[in-house]
């Protein structure tokens, strides 16, 4: 009699679906004490910061609409949004995204986590998407906040755009709205940067450092006198283009442009960081990262990619040297002119009077006519001249601006003090400095069209 032991059945191991392994990364990043402070910081400090200060009487005026914080609780978003784009959003995009791979290395736990998923490709998919699922919450909490308190705090009131015009309450709120919509393209970017050097770098902190250091870097470079073709092929450019939403008409295209770039380099450096990852040797484990890669696998694509769209924009957009003129000044302050003379016209209760019938004209030099009125400066100087119905002669008011590489400007009324000098106007919202003592405008870098 013999007997037959059958052999065991050989289970294939299966690898873990994304989406599993997609709900444990987020599980992890939400259980860090850190992710759960920013999230909470998010979702409140916006709007206690801007229902506080919009019961200060000293409002940031160098913050653009921060002058209007008192008038409308729309300039609470936007102010939270030049913030946001400076500071906050690099700093966040750092803490997520920039640890997110550096962490296992830290801990020691690839192994771990190789076993269980068995799948580096499931691993990279997982992971990028539970920082993007953590950077998108926290972006929309800034929005969310900063709105909330700046409708509670001041009301859901007309704001004045860059060209003067007053938006209304549906204008205003979609405009709001694509603005923290666009500047998710440069996030996006920052967070494919710090995916990246959380994968090439390894443990070593730079790696958590290197959006931050990128951003830090963008905004300095917007701030030198560059061709306006370079400008616009930075990813951060998105994080201001958003300005041309509040003119009309809309200045769309730098926008627009500043979020294809973004998007470029987000997807360029995504795809660096996963071609990085999958190719790495997981069985090292003292592995300190990449590093001597990294100029061959992240700076040079990157680096290729700024040239490449620096000849394409140069090519279709027809921009050139700074993007400023003297005509492009000229169009837009005696636009902005015009609109602000007529709100000021309705708020002292004056006769009312069409831009058409001011046919306001601007006279503007630079350096008192001994530069050549282009480019950025604290030295340009406006005269604009318009005329009231019945009167033969025409008013004259004189504005010093103050133009920066990007195309903003802030004009101060220099005389008459009548016209534009500092006094308050009775509004329906109490008392207001005058509209045509200080105001904010944008010039658009790119040719006129026609």
């Amino acid at each position: 009699m013999t007997a037959t032991l059958a052999a065991p059945a050989v289970v294939a191991a299966q690898r873990v679906p994304v989406v599993r392994a997609y709900r444990f990364e987020l599980v992890k990043l939400l259980s860090q004490w850190r992710i759960r402070v920013l999230v909470l910081a998010c979702w409140v400090a916006p709007a206690l910061f801007v229902a506080a200060v919009s019961r200060q009487s000293t409002l940031p005026v160098d913050t653009l609409f921060g002058r209007s914080m008192l008038a409308t609780g729309w300039a609470g978003p936007l102010v939270t949004l030049g913030f946001a784009g400076t500071w906050a959003l690099p700093l966040l995009t750092s803490v997520v995204a920039g640890d997110v791979f550096a962490a296992e290395d830290r801990l020691g736990t690839w192994r771990h986590l190789l076993v269980a998923v068995r799948s580096p490709r499931r691993i990279f998919a997982a992971k990028a998407l539970a920082s993007l699922t953590v950077i998108l919450s926290l972006v929309a909490g800034l929005a969310v906040s900063s709105t909330a308190g700046g409708l509670l705090a001041v009301g859901d009131r007309p704001l004045i755009g860059l060209d003067g015009h007053l938006l209304g309450s549906a204008d205003v709120a979609g405009k709001v709205l694509l603005a923290w919509l666009g500047v998710l393209a440069p996030t996006l970017a920052l967070a494919a940067i710090g995916l990246l050097g959380s994968v090439v770098l390894g443990r070593s902190p730079m790696g958590l450092l290197l959006p931050a250091v990128v951003a830090l870097a963008l905004q300095l470079a917007q701030m030198l006198p560059l061709p306006v073709t370079v400008r616009m092929a930075l990813p951060g450019y998105a994080f201001i283009s958003w300005y041309g939403l509040f003119t009309r008409p809309y200045q769309l295209a730098p926008l627009l442009i500043g979020v294809v770039v973004s998007l470029l380099w987000a997807v360029l450096a995504t795809a660096l960081a996963y071609l990085n990852f999958v190719r790495r040797d997981f069985t090292n484990l003292a592995y300190e990262g990449a590093a001597r890669r990294a100029v061959t696998t992240g700076l040079l694509p990157l680096a290729g990619l700024l040239a490449v769209t620096v000849v394409v924009l140069a090519t279709t957009t027809g921009a050139t040297a700074s993007g400023i003129d003297q005509d492009k000044v000229q169009r837009s302050a005696a636009v902005a002119f015009a609109h602000l003379y007529r709100l000021q016209t309705d708020q002292l209760n004056r006769p009312p009077v069409t831009e058409q019938q001011l046919q306001a004209t601007a006279a503007c030099t630079k350096g008192a006519g001994r530069l050549d009125p282009i480019g950025p400066g604290n030295d340009w100087r406006c005269v604009i001249s318009w005329r009231l119905p019945g009167i033969e002669a025409a008013g004259q008011a004189t504005y010093q601006l103050d133009i920066t590489p990007d195309g903003r400007y802030m004009a101060d009324g220099d005389g008459p003090k009548e016209v534009n000098g500092y006094f308050l106007v009775h509004t329906a919202a109490g008392d207001a400095p005058n509209p045509l003592w200080q105001f904010d405008g944008n010039v658009d870098l790119l040719p006129a069209k026609g």
